[in-house]
Parts: structure tokens; C-alpha cells; sequence
């Protein structure tokens, strides 16, 4: 009983689909029966399917498709009714390789830029550390090792600094799996 009901549900949401490019389909149809009528030669043909090929081309967006094939794939539904959206998705959309691997070599570089920045965020927080600041620069000094050394407000401001770029690193890293 419970896969009638999908299947209502999902019949709707294709009428509503249907009513929702009205307009469009009315003019395709427009299109087609102009086209029909008409006495084009093959080179105005072509060149029509050109530019309809051209704005359906630039229609279609690579990232989009392929944020949704992920979300799909990554959520909580049933293996078949995943595979079912799947199917939809890729019958429906023009999807090849290489909008992939654009989308992959774009990702791969703000990866590493992250990964950049964190090293950056770390090395400076350990120099501040280790380089000696003038003593106006130091600040209040929270615990003594010894009358002339101790954990200053600084060395902590430097530790959040290497927290944060670490932090940076490994989200970096960790969006290798679910970089998108």
C-alpha cells in the first residue's frame, strides 16, 4: 500500500511540473507547428538548432546537476528509490566527465589554497611565540616560570592563532570526502 501512495505523490509532482512550464511547452508547441509550416533550407535549420542547442547548453548548469546527483546519493532514502532519482536525474540532464573533472580541479584548488592559509596561520602564531616582542608588546603576563619568564596574554592570542589554523588544515582535509 505504501508504494501507491509514492506513486500518487510522485504523479502529482510531475502534473505539477507539467502546469509549472505551461507557458514554455505552449510556445515550444508554438515553435513546432511554425517550423512545420515553414520552407527553411537546411543551413537556416541548422542554424536554428544551433542556437536552441546553444541556450539549452548554457540552460543546463554542471554544478547543479551534479550538487543534486550528491545529494541524492547522500541521502537517507531507500538504495532503490536513491537509484530511481538517479536515473531520473542523468535521463533528464546532460552530464558528461568533463563538467566532473572542471568541477574536481576547482575544488582540488580551494583545497589546497585552505590548506595554504592554515600553514600560513600556523607558522605566524608559532613566530609570534618564539620571537621576542618588545616588552609593550607583550602585554600582562598570566603565569611566571620565573621572575623574568612566564605565559603572557600574547603567547595565548598565538596559540589561538595555530588553533585556528589548524583548524583550517584538517577542515581542508576533511572536505576531500564530502567536497562538493
Amino acid at each position: 500500500m505504501p508504494n501507491k501512495t509514492k506513486l500518487t505523490e510522485e504523479i502529482a509532482q510531475f502534473e505539477s511540473l507539467k502546469d509549472d512550464n505551461k507557458p514554455l511547452l505552449d510556445k515550444l508547441e508554438e515553435f513546432i507547428t511554425l517550423l512545420d509550416k515553414s520552407d527553411l533550407d537546411s543551413e537556416n535549420i541548422k542554424e536554428i538548432k544551433g542556437r536552441l542547442n546553444k541556450s539549452l547548453d548554457q540552460k543546463i548548469d554542471g554544478r547543479a546537476l551534479i550538487k543534486e546527483v550528491r545529494e541524492v546519493s547522500l541521502s537517507p532514502l531507500d538504495k532503490m528509490d536513491q537509484l530511481d532519482k538517479l536515473e531520473l536525474l542523468l535521463n533528464n540532464n546532460h552530464f558528461n566527465s568533463s563538467d566532473a573533472k572542471k568541477l574536481n580541479i576547482k575544488l582540488g584548488i580551494s583545497r589546497v589554497v585552505k590548506g595554504f592559509i592554515g600553514l600560513l596561520f600556523v607558522t605566524l602564531g608559532f613566530a609570534m611565540i618564539i620571537m621576542p616582542a618588545p616588552p609593550y608588546f607583550e602585554m600582562f603576563t598570566i603565569f611566571y616560570f620565573n621572575p623574568n619568564d612566564g605565559v603572557t596574554l600574547m603567547d595565548l592570542i598565538s596559540l589561538i592563532i595555530v588553533a585556528v589554523g589548524i583548524y583550517i588544515m584538517i577542515n581542508a582535509i576533511l572536505n576531500l570526502k564530502t567536497d562538493e
